[in-house]
């Protein structure tokens, strides 16, 4: 057998697609590389959201190629797909591949069990699809010893938001229909998931092309005869009704967790992202599942320093954030992208020392929001999926239902089990809360 070292980066639905790449080549006769061993195959899946993203890429790259020297390195994902050219310049690159060309990797490699890629790929590869012309959806589900299964459930985006190169690396909204997504859940839950995350680049647009819609599939999840709980990974505000709030709150299975992208705190910044609601229906929306849903955790994505976010407009967005009543903020530094919009702005491009600056500020106001809404947490009872042992520690991790991280006495046998516990005290470095 061949061996195979695979290395993802980026988002929850870049690990579902390696894992469902892992699990076409384990059928076509490749086993995954070892600690110790050296790989004949290295696949990197890579993300291009930032250009920090971009330079992880290349580190990941140079530092396979050091461990497996003599390896087809192999190149895919977002940063293949928008940058296919420079990483083909790259020495010791062997394929580059785009977001929908990875999917194509058991057919192109079928032949290295019996030729040596000297003589396979003498001269390199490369293949990146007219993505914006993709309608074809590829399902995806990892399944790579997590506990966690991040279920892919819709690929691509219409909204075109003037910062954003995710419709330049994965086309047009897309999906299977609820029939196969309950099914591709169905084959989850038989290989022992306990939690599903369902996973896309705008995972309420589910529906666009089968003509249904997300809160059906939601319903079509939930009635599943089985134990299991559902996570929904991100959504946005103008896509997370009312309706599909109240069905979480009196739901079997899907979990009180939102985490939803709200990118700026001021109307002005709102228009200039091409965002597709206010300030105050985002407000709103944080209200309604407060009432709803109480002890919900709420996670919200924020944009810091973009072109045209002036000081006063910074400042409008952090006092909106610090007003809302929610668990923790997900911050991004903003760093150009070409082929956006947002670089036909070329006044109040904002420093990126003061970006750093404003991002400092923000990451202040998700610490004191996250440790408060810990702090509600402490002595109510809590269910626990149990995940692994805790990095340099004699004790485990796991996550509440509404994502709290919990941390108990290592025991191997609690690991993919839920437990019912109640939530004590802080432990020592304050980063879960103990249990009993």
């Amino acid at each position: 057998m061949k061996k195979v070292a695979y290395h993802t980066l980026g988002c929850k639905l870049n690990f579902s697609e390696t894992s469902a790449i892992a699990k076409q080549l384990s059928e076509a006769g490749f086993a995954k590389v070892q600690a110790g061993e050296q790989a004949d195959v290295c696949i990197i899946n890579t993300c291009s959201v930032t250009d920090t993203a971009d330079t992880k890429c290349r580190q990941a790259i140079h530092r396979l190629l050091r461990q497996h020297p003599n390896a087809l390195m192999v190149v895919t994902g977002c940063y293949a797909q928008l940058k296919p050219e420079e990483i083909s310049a790259m020495e010791g690159v062997d394929m580059v591949l785009g977001s929908n060309e990875k999917f194509d990797l058991p057919d192109l490699l079928a032949k290295l069990n019996t030729n040596p890629k000297e003589e396979l790929f003498p001269c390199g590869f490369s293949s990146c699809s007219d993505i914006l012309q993709t309608t074809e959806f590829k399902p995806a589900c990892s399944r790579d010893g997590r506990t966690r299964f991040f279920l892919k459930v819709q690929d691509g985006c219409d909204y075109y938001c003037t910062y954003c190169t995710i419709p330049l690396a994965r086309g047009r909204s897309r999906n299977a229909s609820i029939v196969d997504t309950v099914q591709m859940a169905q084959e989850a839950i038989a290989e022992g998931a306990k939690e599903i995350v369902l996973a896309g680049v705008n995972t309420g647009d589910f529906g666009k092309s089968t003509s249904e819609n997300f809160i059906d599939l939601v319903k079509a999840l939930d009635e599943l005869d089985a134990d299991i709980r559902f996570r929904i990974s991100s959504i946005e505000p103008n896509l997370l009704t009312d309706e599909l709030i109240e069905f979480i709150a009196k739901s079997k299975s899907f979990l009180p967790y939102f985490h939803i992208p709200l990118q700026a705190g001021s109307n002005e910044m709102l228009k200039i992202m091409k965002r597709r609601y206010t300030t105050e229906f985002f407000a709103e929306k944080i209200n309604t599942i407060r009432r709803i849903l109480p002890d919900a955790f709420i996670g919200v994505d924020v944009i810091v320093g973009a072109r045209g976010e002036t000081a006063e407009l910074f400042e409008k967005s952090e006092q909106f954030v610090a007003s809302l009543d929610i668990s923790q903020l997900h911050i991004f530094t903003y760093s150009e992208r070409a082929g956006t919009k947002m670089l036909e702005i070329t006044d109040h491009i904002v420093p990126k020392t003061e970006r750093k600056r404003r991002s400092e500020l923000l990451h202040l106001i998700s610490d004191k929001k996250t440790e408060a809404f810990y702090e509600k947490q402490m002595g109510k009872p809590a269910r626990v999926l149990w995940e692994s042992k805790k990095k340099n520690s004699e004790n485990m991790i796991g996550f509440t239902e509404n994502y709290i991280r919990a941390e108990a006495v290592f025991d191997k046998e609690k690991i993919n089990s839920v437990q019912n516990v109640q939530l004590r005290a802080w432990n020592e470095d304050k980063t879960a809360l103990k249990i009993n």
